[in-house]
């Protein structure tokens, strides 16, 4: 399941530059991907993501990252399947996260650009695509198996599965720092902030660790965060949790955090362009923030439980690229597409409902951070999430370091019932959203 090892030195085959390609705004935004000559054959893979706008940062940095695994795969021979070698060709749409523009975006991949296979951040933007799964049989990932129902059958949540990996970071920094009582939360009101407001509530609640306040709910179009910040730490919380709030929210709560004088400590999902965060606070100000995503240049991810292929050569080539832009999701949708491409070369085929096949095969895959299972139906009703182990990340002396990596099903073989609980409370499980 590991990408063999490509040199990243290999010169282009005429990628276009990421960031020429997506000027657009809801129109096809050019191919990425290796050229291929007239000759060779080409699998084209559609990426229906928010390529500008305030969620933009969970999108364009995932294309940059498929730009650089397809010239791995490209330049190794391509995807081989029964009937020879194919070129992989990326196939942008910005829906903007916007569910009318996703379906628009998703049937043009399949109807005009002939894709197989499309690659979603999802959320909001699901119930736009899904008409269109239902109806052609299309093969989607989502990165928020929170999108997940029994009637989801050819959607998969193969890398990411936010919210429930959030669990871990909570339960580390309880076991790490035991003196930490009580805590408060802010969440944007919208499908990516709700779920995780749940499991960080249970996570919580599994720890010992006393909410002061119900979660403050925050309207996604807020753009002054000093009052959201003042009424959040009015209670001299030990910890704040920032829940997955998007970058362009984390960013300006934390300056806020540090302009009236907390701290205590911070924990988020995530912490996109924390350098950028350093810069408006200070080093001291981020030591210890606690959050879910690593930079791929720790040498932690060079085990042998790693299955994502030279992670340390991959961030390097990254950063020289798109300097600045290394997020959660940089490196998220080149995974899907390490998973893809095994199911693919292990059919023979690159039809949505063999990879689906070949993919699931065993109830086991090998996630980008371990050997994981296709698991779900108790929360979503279905297994199409691959859920295994999840990095917590710490920020040290101004970088992102793996502090460990801890196991999401055996937090949940404790604790389920709780999490079932909060998703029940704030209208999260499947049966509540169908």
């Amino acid at each position: 399941m590991k990408f063999r090892r490509y040199a990243l030195g290999q010169t282009r085959r005429g990628f276009l530059r990421g960031s020429a390609g997506l000027l657009g705004s809801s129109a096809l935004l050019g191919a990425v991907g290796s050229r291929a000559s007239a000759a060779d054959k080409v699998i084209k893979i559609g990426f229906l993501a928010p390529l500008t706008g305030p969620v933009s940062a969970w999108g364009k940095p995932g294309l940059d990252g498929c730009e650089i695994w397809a010239e791995r795969v490209n330049a190794a021979g391509g995807v081989k399947l029964a009937d020879g070698d194919y070129m992989v060709e990326f196939v942008p749409y910005d829906n903007e996260y916007d569910p009318a523009k996703a379906r628009t975006g998703a049937t043009k991949l399949v109807r005009e650009d002939g894709v197989s296979f499309i690659m979603m951040l999802g959320g909001d933007t699901w119930p736009g695509a899904q008409p269109v799964a239902d109806k052609t049989g299309m093969l989607f990932s989502t990165l928020l198996p929170s999108d997940l129902a029994p009637d989801t059958q050819t959607l998969l949540a193969p890398a990411e599965v936010h919210p429930i990996y959030n669990v871990t970071g909570v339960e580390w920094l309880a076991e790490n720092r035991p003196e930490l009582k009580t805590a408060v939360m802010c969440a944007q009101d919208d499908a990516l902030g709700l779920p995780s407001v749940a499991t960080y509530l249970a996570a919580f609640e599994a720890a010992g660790i006393e909410m002061l306040e119900e979660p403050l709910l925050f309207d996604p179009a807020t753009t002054d965060f000093a009052p959201v910040v003042t009424k959040l730490i009015a209670g001299n919380p030990d910890i704040v949790c920032l829940d997955t709030c998007y970058s362009d929210y984390v960013h300006p709560i934390a300056e806020q955090l540090f302009q009236q004088g907390y701290e205590g400590q911070i924990i988020s999902c995530t912490a996109d362009f924390y350098d950028q965060m350093i810069e408006k606070t200070s080093k001291e100000f981020m030591e210890g923030f606690v959050f879910q995503f690593p930079d791929f240049d720790d040498p932690a991810l060079n085990g042998d439980n790693i299955n994502f292929d030279d992670p340390n050569g991959f961030f390097a080539e990254f950063n020289n690229r798109f300097p600045g832009q290394w997020g959660a999701v940089s490196w998220e949708y080149a995974s899907i597409m390490d998973l893809w491409k095994d199911a693919a070369e292990k059919a023979g085929s690159a039809d949505p409902d063999a990879v689906l096949a070949a993919m699931k095969e065993g109830g086991k895959g090998l996630h980008a951070f371990g050997e994981a299972n296709w698991w779900g139906t108790d929360l979503f009703g279905i297994d199409n999430a691959l859920v295994g182990d999840w990095p917590v990340v710490v920020i040290r002396d101004g970088k992102a370091t793996i502090a460990e990596f801890r196991s999401i099903p055996e937090w949940y073989d404790k604790h389920g019932e709780l999490l079932k609980k909060h998703m029940s409370a704030y209208g999260q499980m499947w049966d509540q959203r169908s």
